[in-house]
């Protein structure tokens, strides 16, 4: 019934358009009454959504399963392939449904609020990750973001293709980006040295860093090495 009202919902956002759809035609075309439409949706927006709720507790328990040893910056990014999943596992549908919610403000809205308990799950991992760390929830909100960002625009490239291509190359080669830049693995950069010379009359900060190390790092550790002297 779930499947059916999906269904019957899109044909007739399709046919007449979302704003003019109302959850009446939907249950009447889907053969069901109202009570049976919300015990599935809390509202017509949900219809748009369906499966997300389940990617979402399918993301908490996967990182919840993650062994200690695991590298945290691959594992948010494994996390966030199974958002691609989800989508790719019915090309059309994700194709209209982006679509949909490009034409109508309202859904892009309720699109951005999904997001963004995508990223909470992805920074409450991380926080839990980096506890012993004085940056430990600035670095995990930044890297859940840049995640976010990563898969989100590779993921958008592939829908706007209506669906072409192959998606899952598209959206790993976006992560990688992620994690050369914050992953603790041999290729990640190294964090930057920095040399204080407080006898100075100048009070001279020299920083060493290696070439491509990004700068958020270089930053971060003047910051913290100022705060010191």
């Amino acid at each position: 019934m779930r499947d059916a009202l999906v269904a019957a919902a899109f044909r007739l956002f399709l046919e007449r358009g979302y704003e003019q759809t109302t959850v009446d035609d939907i249950v009447a075309l889907a053969g069901v009454g109202r009570r049976s439409f919300f015990r599935y949706f809390p509202s017509k927006e949900d219809v748009v959504f369906p499966d997300h709720e389940r990617c979402l507790a399918d993301m908490t328990a996967f990182l919840a399963a993650s062994e200690e040893d695991a590298e945290p910056v691959r594992r948010v990014c494994d996390a966030a392939r199974l958002v691609l999943l989800m989508y790719a596992e019915n090309p059309s549908f994700s194709v209209q449904r982006y679509r949909l919610t490009k034409q109508v403000p309202g859904l892009r809205a309720y699109e951005l609020s999904v997001v963004w308990r995508y990223e909470r799950a992805l920074a409450a991992y991380l926080r839990g990750r980096f506890a012993g760390r004085s940056d430990g929830s600035l670095r995990a909100d930044v890297i859940a973001s840049a995640v976010v960002a990563a898969h989100n625009n590779a993921l958008r490239s592939w829908l706007r293709s209506d669906g072409q291509g192959d998606a899952t190359a598209t959206v790993d080669h976006a992560l990688a980006y992620v994690q050369s830049a914050f992953g603790a693995g041999p290729n990640a950069p190294a964090a930057p040295s920095v040399d204080v010379r407080p006898e100075s009359p100048e009070d001279v900060v020299v920083v060493v860093s290696r070439r491509g190390a990004p700068l958020w790092r270089v930053v971060q550790e003047i910051e913290t090495t100022l705060g010191r002297t």
